[in-house]
């Protein structure tokens, strides 16, 4: 961003994490911006409070959430930082009694997830459908919450069924539901089950595969975009530098925590061309469950000037 002898402050709603204590506590801001952080907890409940009423400048957001927005061009753009990650392997349940002995079985079943385009859903979906061959097109997936961005409504594919406010975890136990993605709750009952019981599904996802799942990014309004074309590349570096100054501090414990102790090194890693293949993984998943109609193409998804930063 140009300097300036004015400081344009912008409302922001991002996470607390510890890669993103320099960005809240002011030690590190963008050349002429000052951040208003508003708290959101969870951070998720800002992801909807930007698609339906752009209520901040910078929001952190779910990455399918992000594609869906970009399906119906609303008005904000995603910079490539991804301060939220993880795996997704070990999240079906189901219940022993449903006969369910492999995940093949989940076909011609009801399966609950809080919303179609939940990015855990997304990414738990397409790794089951392409490790195990499940067609995900003979599932019926029960929802009980609205989508972040409203006008994916029209489009839910026919065989996702709506069940708004349903306890989405008793239908789980009382059988109601043969499985579910992400319901399991803290403490499940004796009859739920992991569908992948291997705590190592994960690690072995990502040596076989080099995928490390993105489930957040950052947008900015595009009006902020466009008025200021440096934008989107000071935001990148002050990103970076945060996650940084986390980094030179952090123990090994607490790296190794934040990746999921499958990652070595930057637990975070940022730039396009580092999350080229789980950008290009979750695009592909989001078409094949009819999230988006077509392939976007990655560049496209991140600001001008910001798709050959790292």
């Amino acid at each position: 961003m140009t300097t300036s002898t004015t400081t344009k402050t912008l409302k922001t709603a991002i996470g607390g994490y510890g890669h993103h204590a320099a960005l809240k506590d002011g030690s590190v801001t963008p050349d002429g911006v000052a951040f208003e952080h508003v708290e959101v907890a969870p951070i998720i409940n800002a992801f909807r409070r930007m698609c339906r009423g752009q209520e901040f400048d910078i929001s952190e957001m779910a990455i399918t959430t992000y594609l869906a927005a970009r399906r119906y061009g609303l008005p904000f753009t995603a910079i490539p930082v991804f301060p939220v990650r993880a795996f997704h392997n070990n999240a079906f349940a189901y219940n022993t009694d449903s006969g369910i002995k492999e995940p093949k079985d989940i076909e011609g079943k009801k399966v609950g997830v809080r919303a179609y385009t939940v990015t855990t859903g997304v990414w738990a979906r397409g790794i089951i459908a392409s490790d195990h061959g499940v067609d995900l097109n003979k599932v019926t997936w029960v929802l009980a919450d609205e989508e972040h961005v409203a006008q994916f409504h029209d489009d839910m594919p026919s065989n996702a069924s709506m069940q708004s406010g349903a306890d989405l975890t008793k239908m789980l136990a009382d059988g109601e539901l043969a499985a579910g993605i992400g319901i399991a709750g803290r403490e499940p009952p004796e009859n739920v089950k992991p569908l992948i019981a291997d705590r190592g599904a994960a690690a072995d996802y990502y040596k076989r595969t080099g995928i490390y799942p993105i489930n957040h990014t950052v947008v900015v309004k595009d009006e902020l975009l466009q008025a200021n074309p440096g934008l989107g590349q000071a935001l990148f570096e002050a990103w970076k530098a945060s996650k940084e100054k986390w980094l030179a501090s952090a123990t090994a414990e607490e790296k190794a925590t934040a990746g999921h102790n499958i990652i070595e090194g930057d637990p975070f890693p940022y730039g396009l061309e580092a999350n080229r293949k789980p950008l290009e993984t979750i695009v592909q998943f989001a078409v094949e469950q009819r999230i988006l109609p077509s392939k976007l193409n990655i560049e496209d998804l991140f600001a001008k000037g910001t798709a050959n930063l790292s």
